[in-house]
């Protein structure tokens, strides 16, 4: 049988480079890239005949495409280093995974592979046999060509129609693409278009110029350019999950925020986190808050019942906090006793099923259910003494006002921003679904079902994860999509109406495993996503939201119209779950590569997120260093009474905004085919840029990492030790921004070392910078050109900025020079010490 034709049918042709030959080639089984007076390297070799490769400018009609004019004209400049990858199935199907050939190497790339069904980490390897599942995409690398214009390729799986794909390792070195719909009822044949391979000399501009080719051809997203960031961005927050996890209530919101702004910290955002919603289980009174919900994990199987507050927020009375304030009541040792009474009876259950599993009589377990049963007996009478406080509060206790104005969520927002009239921004807890089981059938106007989770065949690899077997247990009560835009507008009009500013959004690939009867998951996420970002647009400015368990290609390319802030990382965990004591540690640096590495592709349709942390953790100056220049937001999740201020005030000014960096952090071009988890030598490095100077961060993160065989994050304690690296002023990419581009000309810079105080002085030539860190230690190098001044008498100056500050550059708000070249002026942002050097 001949093999199809490896066109696309003629469309109109872009102009500019799309005359040019594009630079990959499809012949005799193999896919080249580049050529020209040298031998095109082979990237695959095997491609069955099945497989087609389509230049994008023969692919791509810019009439049609929604983009606006300046995006479709930088897509045509690129053209030629850009082709569609697919194939052609033999016939009609739901899934179907090809071999579209085989990477037999050495030739290394970086990838970026789904470990559990909501998060992403970064990996590694020489060939297709290292190759994960569920990959997102591969970085090749191409020495060969370095300097001609294609030293890398990326290889970006897409979504197809109603179809969406992922990497897949094959046999032999084979490289397959799965394509999938979800779906029993939705079936094809053609898949021509369904991955993207673009190549380039620089790999930071290249995932730029990918994602803008996936954006013009799809439209279905926006990229980050084209959307304004919340406010938050640049405000310090407090998020309350891990001071309550689902037990949190009013006065003990109230009172973590006054800590903080009682030590000069002010919150200037909130998240009120998981617990405030009105939910119950299938086996509870179905107008009832579902008693007795503590940690992550008892509320998986809870559905919403109505959209308004739980209990605990309804019965608040407006005034109630601003005549009472809880310092004068709120036992702030509550919460985390409630908590640790939670996590022994989670124990004792633990150990019970072990014990069942080691063929334990049921005589030796009923003495685990006893102590169990003795455990939830003294869980309740913690509750009860916390609900009794509360009722206190709420009642009406005859002060002036009592009885008047506000209720529930609208009026403790109302008293909150009286009382700390700095809070700007409220953003409240919701999963995709509404409730982490969804929308509880016949309790609302909606139409909600019970739908049996079943997650995709590709997600067999993953990681165990507790959520994933709450959900399949429950199952999701799913809201028809034809009521999705509803079931929005249900929640966010009245959160907006009681003074909340937007929405975190959690649980979003849980429609992957409810969509057979819906159309396959692209088809259900696309009726999700379009009403909630018309509720965001509607209800929340357009920018009131932060994505969440939401990293697979699938949320990118549907749902990021209206999102401009996501989580680049898993949850920052302060112990590892499964009970490794030295996961405190390893699980930090853990946390830290999978938000560098995401952000390499996350950061062309979001700004990252790198999460919460706690101040008074083991590791959080460690964690605190790479928010100060993350480029993202920073905020805490600190317990009550559990704050390192000290710290804070190295990330905060006193007005509560933040010295945020221009760009978003991301890995340095020598760490980019390297595992600085568990390789024993690798210091991850990220770089960043400030409006006068640059900054890399140094973080010894080695110790921990993905473990195929037992397809599991793990430590590795052999690799918990020093490792040595360097930094040199080219690990900065000046040239990623055009307002900092001149800064890579300097002629000498100004290197100042946070931890170690040091000021030293190099230039583009001078032999880097040596060091060595500790096991979850961390160095940050602040780069300042030197800029030569002065009349008769030259003076070189570099502006340092704050030294109290971890990122000092991000002070510096200008700096003048004048007339006569003998005067600078430096205006900073902040209280310290302010440095600049002259020589």
């Amino acid at each position: 049988m001949a093999p199809p034709n490896n066109e696309s049918k003629p469309t109109p042709k872009l102009t500019t480079t799309a005359s040019l030959p594009c630079v990959f080639s499809l012949k005799n089984g193999e896919l080249t890239v580049g050529g020209g007076k040298q031998q095109a390297p082979v990237l695959l070799t095997g491609v069955p005949g099945n497989v087609t490769l389509t230049p994008f400018a023969e692919a791509f009609d810019p009439k049609a495409s929604d983009a606006p004019r300046e995006l479709v004209e930088r897509a045509a400049a690129s053209a030629r280093r850009g082709a569609f990858l697919g194939f052609t199935s033999p016939a009609a199907t739901d899934r179907a995974p090809c071999r579209v050939g085989l990477l037999p190497g050495p030739r290394r790339f970086l990838s970026v592979f789904r470990f559990k069904t909501w998060w992403s980490t970064a990996w590694a390897g020489r060939r297709g046999r290292d190759l994960q599942m569920e990959t997102q995409w591969v970085l090749l690398e191409v020495p060969e060509l370095t300097g001609a214009g294609a030293g890398y390729v990326l290889v970006l799986p897409l979504v197809q129609g109603s179809f969406r794909s992922a990497i897949f390792p094959g046999e032999d070195d084979g490289v397959v693409i799965c394509v999938e719909s979800g779906s029993k009822a939705v079936t094809g044949t053609d898949f021509r278009h369904i991955a993207y391979v673009h190549a380039g000399d620089d790999p930071y501009k290249l995932m730029q110029e990918a994602y803008l080719a996936a954006r013009v051809h799809l439209g279905t997203f926006r990229l980050i350019q084209e959307k304004a960031l919340p406010a938050m961005a640049d405000r310090f927050g407090w998020c309350t999950w891990d001071a309550f996890y689902l037990t949190v209530d009013p006065a003990g919101v109230w009172q973590g925020v006054s800590e903080l702004a009682g030590a000069g910290l002010p919150p200037r955002f909130l998240i009120i986190d998981d617990g405030w919603q009105s939910v119950n289980r299938d086996e509870d009174p179905p107008h009832e808050d579902a008693p007795g919900l503590v940690l992550g994990g008892d509320q998986m199987t809870a559905r919403l019942y109505r959209f308004d507050e739980c209990a605990r927020f309804r019965a608040y009375k407006e005034g109630a906090l601003i005549r009472r304030p809880p310092e004068m009541f709120y036992d702030r040792s509550m919460a985390k006793a409630v908590a640790r009474k939670a996590a022994e009876i989670e124990n004792a259950g633990k150990a019970k099923k072990k014990a069942a599993q080691a063929g334990a009589a049921a005589a030796d377990l009923s003495s685990f259910d006893a102590k169990i049963t003795e455990l939830r007996r003294e869980l309740d009478q913690l509750l009860a003494k916390r609900d009794a406080v509360l009722s206190k509060l709420c009642d009406d206790d005859g002060g002036a006002g009592a009885g008047d104005g506000e209720v529930g969520l609208k009026a403790f927002l109302k008293d909150m921003r009286r009382r700390f009239p700095g809070l700007e921004d409220v953003y409240v807890w919701q999963a995709l679904c509404g409730g982490w089981g969804g929308v509880r059938p016949g309790a609302t106007a909606l139409d909600a079902r019970v739908v049996p989770a079943r997650p995709s065949p590709g997600l067999a690899g993953t990681m165990d994860d507790l959520a994933v077997d709450r959900i399949v247990e429950g199952g999701i009560g799913l809201v028809h999509p034809d009521q999705a835009g509803d079931l929005y507008e249900s929640m966010h009009s009245y959160l907006a109406g009681a003074g909340v500013t937007g929405v975190k959004v959690d649980v979003v690939h849980t429609l992957e495993y409810v969509c057979e009867d819906h159309g396959g998951r692209v088809e259900l996420a696309k009726a999700y996503y379009d009403g909630l970002s018309k509720s965001i647009a509607k209800n929340f400015e357009g920018t009131g939201i932060i994505a969440s368990m939401q990293q697979c290609n699938d949320f990118f390319f549907l749902g990021t119209r209206q999102v401009a802030m996501g989580r680049a990382g898993d949850d920052f965990w302060f112990e590892d779950p499964n009970g490794d004591p030295m996961g405190v540690y390893w699980l930090q640096g853990a946390h830290m590569v999978n938000c560098a590495y995401n952000s390499l592709w996350m950061g062309q349709f979001i700004r990252p997120d790198w999460d919460m942390f706690q101040s008074d953790h083991a590791c959080a100056a460690f964690q605190a260093a790479s928010r100060a220049i993350c480029g993202g937001p920073v905020y805490v999740s600190d317990s009550l009474g559990g704050h390192d201020f000290e710290l804070l005030r190295k990330l905060v000014f006193p007005d509560g905004t933040v010295p945020r960096c221009l760009h978003y952090a991301l890995p340095t071009r020598d760490c980019l085919f390297k595992n600085p988890l568990f390789d024993q030598e690798t210091v991850l490095k990220i770089w960043n840029l400030n409006k006068f100077g640059g900054v890399i961060g140094a973080f010894n993160c080695q110790g921990a990492g993905w473990n195929p065989a037992e397809q599991r994050v793990r430590g590795y304690s052999h690799c918990y030790k020093p490792v040595s690296s360097e930094v040199r002023p080219a690990d900065i990419e000046w040239c990623q921004r055009e307002d900092t581009s001149s800064m890579a000309n300097a002629s000498s810079y100004t290197v100042y070392k946070c931890q170690t105080e040091e000021l030293l002085l190099m230039t583009p030539h001078s032999e880097p910078i040596q060091f060595t860190l500790q096991p979850s230690s961390f160095e940050l190098f602040t780069f300042a050109p030197v800029m030569t001044i002065g009349g008769a008498t030259k003076v070189r100056f570099a502006p340092i900025g704050l030294v109290n500050l971890l990122n000092c550059g991000g002070a510096i708000i200008d700096v003048e020079y004048g007339s006569s070249g003998g005067e600078v002026r430096m205006k900073v942002k902040g209280r310290g010490g302010c440095w600049c050097t002259l020589m």
